[in-house]
């Protein structure tokens, strides 16, 4: 198993169309792609990405071919409307939330 993990900043103003988007777009849009999101974590303070999300897979073409799809460019793109300081790590999967 493959774990995603992605963090960012919510830009400032943005929260209620990052949140739709969010539900209506990014999470349907990456599971459709074969990535189960498994945990989100919003920080309300802390010198910390405001927003940690996980992904899990079952191999490492899965996620390659996820990154590299039209479909992800398209989400991913429309993200970085919403988002500052966006980071993505690929690791193998461990119990628990990684970092």
């Amino acid at each position: 198993m493959i774990k995603l993990l992605l963090s960012w900043d919510i830009k400032p103003g943005r929260d209620q169309e990052y949140f739709e988007f969010m539900v209506r777009e990014f999470a349907p849009g990456i599971t459709r792609m074969g990535l189960t999101p498994t945990e989100a974590w919003f920080a309300l303070y802390g010198d910390c990405p405001q927003i940690l999300m996980e992904g899990i897979a079952d191999d490492l073409d899965t996620v390659r071919g996820l990154l590299n799809s039209e479909e992800w460019s398209t989400l991913h793109g429309k993200l970085l409307g919403y988002v500052d300081n966006y980071s993505q790590k690929i690791v193998r999967a461990n119990a628990g939330f990684q970092i």
